[in-house]
Order: structure tokens, then sequence, then C-alpha cells
């Protein structure tokens, strides 16, 4: 092999491993960014066939519909709390700040934040849906699964 072949090869490779080795690091950077979405019962039950549970301190998004008289406003300030839930499970939502025009009770949401406890989530953002005529699908499934419980202030008995 020629000397210019030599060089050229010797480029590629070191091209390639910088790229390799950039891509791991901008990967590893995001890692602690991502946020998982999670419906109240996979956050109960868990997600997927392993039933992945997420853990306590963890960033996580949670999507579904705010249970009608579960919302409650602190008079003196912005906390905010409600519950979340689906076709089998209900988590506590706790959130402080200025809610979006179109929340309300029985309507689709989306909340950020951190799993505090197995059932407890503070959220740092709320988002609610934007279209009366949109519901993301899993909410949508889900609603079709389980009928509008009653609003509660305790935790359902797990289900198996």
């Amino acid at each position: 092999m020629n000397q210019r072949r030599k060089n050229r090869l010797i480029l590629t490779m070191v091209a390639l491993a910088g790229t390799g080795i950039a891509t791991a690091l901008v990967m590893y950077a995001l890692r602690s960014n991502i946020d998982l979405f999670y419906t109240p019962s996979e956050i109960i039950y868990g997600k997927g066939e392993a039933r992945l549970k997420p853990q306590p301190d963890q960033r996580l998004r949670v999507g579904g519909m705010v249970m009608p008289g579960s919302v409650k406003r602190d008079p003196h300030t912005l906390k905010v709390s409600f519950q979340l839930y689906d076709n089998s499970g209900v988590v506590n939502v706790s959130y402080e700040g200025i809610l979006p025009d179109l929340f309300r009770e029985g309507q689709g949401v989306v909340a950020q934040g951190v799993l505090k406890d197995s059932r407890h989530v503070l959220a740092k953002e709320v988002l609610a849906k934007h279209d009366e005529k949109y519901t993301p699908p899993e909410i949508t499934d889900a609603m079709k699964k389980n009928p509008l419980p009653a609003a509660s202030t305790t935790h359902q008995e797990d289900r198996p």
C-alpha cells in the first residue's frame, strides 16, 4: 500500500472514531434530560412486559384525565393539586403556578415533573389539550376500558 492510501485510511479511521466518541458523549449528556411518558396505571403497575416502574425522583411525563371533584386550590397561593386517572390507575399531582386556560375537570392533560413516591407527581409544567376533537390515543384507549371513576382523595387498592 502506498503512503497516500495509508494516510487516507488513517484519516478515515480517525474521523470515524471521533464521530463515534462525539455521538457517545452527546447521548450520555442527554440521558438525564429524557422524560419518559407514563399513564397513571403504568406508574402504579409498571410499563411493558417487564413491568418496569419509575423510581422516586425520576423525571417523567404523566398523561391522563383530570378526575372530576379532585382539583384542590390553595386560596392564598398558586398551589393546586388534582388527580389523574386512566383505565386502572389514579395518581396525585401537585403543581405550583398558573394552569393553562383549557385546564378543567374531565379534561385530558399531561403533567411533566418528578415522581415523589409511588403515586405522587410534583409537576413543573402542566399541558392541556388544545383541540376538542383530539385526545392522545393512549388516553382514548384507557377511557374506553374504564368509565369515569368517582372522585376520591385516597389511593385505590392495587388491582391484580
